[in-house]
């Protein structure tokens, strides 16, 4: 009885996780000015306190080469999409990474990677 008190216990105590960030969708086209990406993502915003606050699009060393900052919560709207345009990529790169980024969790979601036809 007492190995379970203190289990319970100790679940009690540990941080609960949130729901993680999911970069559902990613669509990039080049134009004259750089690309356009439109990044679709789905997270359970809560509102002001919890939501996503952006996200990067990084090469695979990690420069960034451009972002998308969320100015608010999409708590009614999901998933959603947000776009960005006029990102630079060197010729010589194939691929970018996408993260989005939660305002509790900091950086939550796991690289999404994009295919880029040059």
């Amino acid at each position: 009885m007492k190995r379970l008190l203190g289990l319970l216990l100790v679940m009690l105590a540990s941080p609960v996780m949130a729901d993680p960030i999911e970069i559902t969708e990613v669509v990039a086209q080049k134009g004259k000015n750089g690309w356009r990406f439109d990044v679709t993502i789905l997270h359970p915003d809560t509102g002001w306190d919890h939501y996503v606050d952006g996200w990067v699009v990084r090469t695979e060393d990690g420069t960034e080469l451009g972002a998308r900052p969320l100015a608010h919560p999409h708590e009614t709207e999901q998933p959603f999409t947000r776009s960005v345009s006029g990102v630079v990529i060197p010729e010589d790169i194939e691929t970018v990474y996408i993260f989005a980024n939660c305002s509790q969790d900091g950086e939550t979601s796991p690289p999404f990677a994009v295919e880029l036809s040059q």
